[in-house]
């Protein structure tokens, strides 16, 4: 692969489809500052962008990210229940974004990507993947064959990510020459702080700053080379499956004339994906994978077991995959009544606040809470 290099108006129109945001990470400058700024200094951001292409060298001084964190589920006192979240410097969005661009038209000329993988890709969004699964699973039950699917959940997928494992993976790839260069230089020399606000006493901690040896970061443009590092795991199970992937949720639909049968199969492919996620210093979440039986019947009583090593997984008749409720029998009563309680929330807010300001902040609050759940 040879990058090629940027023409201004190229990098014009990556600064001008980055979302605006006031938001700023340690440099303070945000997008809306940069996007303002952008007729100014586009031609000296080409030349460094190229330079840095042309060299193989990515710059020291954009690679640094502040980490703040946002509260998922659970108990709040546990800090396992809250996601990191990357504050990445302007200048890196935009250097990039111009690499995913070169890189996402290697991958799609040569079509190195395996199918049965949405997310962070151009036209293959969340609704394709839901449809895959529960399309398969109706065609299953329609033609009386058991099916099954187990719903696997990876732990700190994104942030485990061994770089020399990744950088190999890229070679076979075709990424090779300036191109892994600038790849390789672009994971090294990393730093990162976390910065905590506590809202009760009115304080920020700020933790120093360290280096990374692992992981790509979740919020970035090139969140994508976690696709490139598990691109091959749907061709490590070597058994008749439906994978689905979606980022680092994981699912995978067999079927089978008969329990018996189903019981040896899905023992098989789980313990080939173990495999495979060990191989590539990646670990299962046991405490949040399950497995679902599917039938016409509301409730599931299965005798099937899955089990690796010294862990068994949990049967579950009900389970949420990419926001959307799955139950055994595909009843989309459990998905409705949690729509219909958000969405109950957001028209009380929206009417409560409706006297006291301008259309466009009852709008905004619609689009946010109301228009963002209705699925």
């Amino acid at each position: 692969m040879v990058i090629k290099t940027f023409s201004t108006r190229e990098i014009t129109s990556i600064i001008k489809a980055l979302k605006t945001k006031n938001v700023h990470a340690f440099d303070e400058i945000s997008i809306k500052l940069l996007k303002i700024s952008a007729t100014y200094i586009h031609s000296t951001l080409t030349y460094i962008c190229n330079k840095t292409i042309l060299s193989g060298i990515f710059p020291d001084r954009i690679k640094f990210s502040i980490i703040k964190s946002m509260y998922k589920k659970g108990n709040k006192m546990n800090p396992t229940n809250y996601r990191p979240i990357s504050l990445l410097t302007s200048f890196l969005k935009v250097f990039e974004k111009a690499l995913y661009i070169r890189l996402t038209e290697h991958f799609n000329i040569h079509k190195l990507l395996v199918g049965n993988k949405f997310g962070f890709r151009k036209g293959i969004a969340t609704e394709d993947a839901i449809f895959k699964l529960t399309n398969e699973i109706l065609n299953a039950l329609n033609n009386k064959i058991v099916a099954s699917n187990m719903f696997c959940d990876l732990e700190k997928a994104f942030n485990s990510v061994n770089h020399d494992i990744l950088l190999s993976k890229l070679l076979y790839y075709g990424i090779s020459g300036k191109a892994k260069l600038l790849l390789e230089s672009y994971l090294q020399n990393r730093y990162q702080r976390v910065h905590i606000t506590n809202p009760y006493f009115n304080s920020n901690t700020v933790s120093k700053w360290t280096k990374i040896k692992y992981g790509v970061p979740q919020v970035s443009i090139l969140g994508p080379l976690f696709l490139v590092y598990i691109n091959y795991l749907p061709k490590a199970i070597e058994h008749k499956a439906l994978p689905i992937l979606f980022a680092d949720d994981t699912s995978i639909l067999l079927t089978s004339p008969n329990n018996i049968q189903m019981q040896s199969d899905l023992n098989l492919v789980f313990e080939q994906r173990n495999k495979w996620f060990k191989s590539n210093q990646l670990s299962l979440n046991f405490n949040e994978t399950y497995f679902t039986q599917f039938t016409h019947k509301s409730k599931c009583t299965s005798d099937i077991q899955i089990k690796y090593e010294d862990k068994q997984l949990s049967l579950a008749n009900e389970t949420k995959f990419l926001g959307l409720f799955i139950t055994n029998n595909l009843s989309w009563k459990t998905h409705i009544e949690c729509i219909k309680s958000k969405l109950s929330l957001a028209c009380y807010a929206m009417r409560l606040v409706k006297p006291f300001v301008p259309i466009n902040t009852v709008r905004m609050i619609y689009y946010s809470y109301f228009h963002s759940n209705d699925l």
